[in-house]
């Protein structure tokens, strides 16, 4: 098998235990959480004989052991259990939050990506007090406002005042998809504008660095142009950090996205996140929680393998070799 391969299957299958261990914390903090499902469910006024008949229903009669593999078991083919709020499947709940959410969260990476890279590799030619100063301003007060302040700001400014969307009312993605591709692009710019501040003040620092380097002065040296070299060299070497940064980003996506949801009304995992924990429906947040997790740890691993593809240099055994 090439070094290509082990990598890849190394990557995976850590991703797979680490999956399972962020399960079994999960399953094991809400299961030393106090208080009884089956007695909240009926209230206080239900009697013991009702409330052991709905934990016998629910399975919660049975040892912890088994109803953890059991649920485990279930995660792996699509059943994530059943609500005790709506006594439904929930993954018929969160299905469309979820794709929602994530939608919102692919949005907003693409315009992260497709402007703060070039911006990043053009501000490295302004130096100097007179032309980084507004730049270094604009860039701190982006970085400094809070995605749930951008949020009322791009309510006020392109919902109520150039009413290019209605905050707070989502038409749904079968309803109208071109509306509801508009709300979610306006969620994606209050999620990006401050990820992209970040992105562009990295990627400069890293253009730089690279610049001042010998092997830029050697091939400058040679008659090589420096945007050639930019492009054909330093953007490269600069790539690495880019996408471990990136990867970063997009696995905070989906979580800073919650209080986005919450301000312009989009109805994804965030709300009934909140929902949900309020009315201590265990199994829908127990389930929410593994799915933010794997989509944490799925995003390092994708950016592990896109920079392994860049530099096959980093694709180190774990007795410290290279493969």
């Amino acid at each position: 098998m090439s070094g290509a391969l082990q990598y890849t299957a190394k990557r995976i299958l850590l991703l797979v235990l680490t999956m399972i261990l962020v399960s079994f914390l999960t399953f094991l903090a809400f299961e030393l959480v106090s208080g009884d499902p089956a007695r909240t469910m009926l209230g206080t006024e239900a009697t013991e004989a009702q409330v052991s008949a709905l934990r016998q229903e629910l399975g919660l009669d049975r040892p912890f052991f088994t109803r953890y593999f059991s649920w485990l078991g279930g995660f792996f083919s699509g059943n994530l259990g059943v609500s005790y709020s709506y006594r439904q499947n929930v993954w018929d709940l969160i299905g469309s939050k979820l794709e929602l959410s994530l939608l919102l969260s692919f949005i907003s990476f693409l315009l992260i990506a497709v402007v703060s890279i070039p911006l990043g590799i053009y501000s490295y030619r302004f130096t100097g007090w007179f032309a980084d100063w507004p730049r270094t301003t604009l860039n701190q007060l982006c970085m400094a406002v809070p995605p749930f302040f951008m949020g009322i700001l791009v309510s006020w400014c392109f919902g109520i005042v150039l009413r290019l969307f209605t905050p707070g009312d989502f038409p749904g993605l079968r309803v109208n998809f071109a509306a509801s591709l508009r709300h979610l692009f306006f969620g994606a710019i209050c999620l990006s504008i401050p990820r992209i501040a970040m992105t562009v003040r990295m990627l400069r620092a890293t253009v730089i660095s690279e610049m001042n380097k010998a092997y830029v002065r050697t091939a400058i040296s040679r008659g090589n142009d420096r945007k050639s070299v930019l492009l054909r060299h330093v953007l490269k070497n600069s790539m690495v950090s880019v996408v471990t940064f990136l990867g970063q980003t997009l696995a905070e996506l989906v979580g800073a996205g919650i209080v986005v949801e919450q301000v312009l009304g989009i109805p994804g995992l965030g709300r009934f996140l909140v929902t949900s924990i309020s009315h201590r429906d265990y199994p829908v947040v127990q389930a929410i929680v593994v799915l933010l997790a794997f989509w944490v740890v799925l995003s390092g691993t994708i950016a592990d393998l896109v920079n392994q593809a860049i530099d096959p240099r980093l694709r180190i055994t774990a007795g410290g070799g290279l493969t």
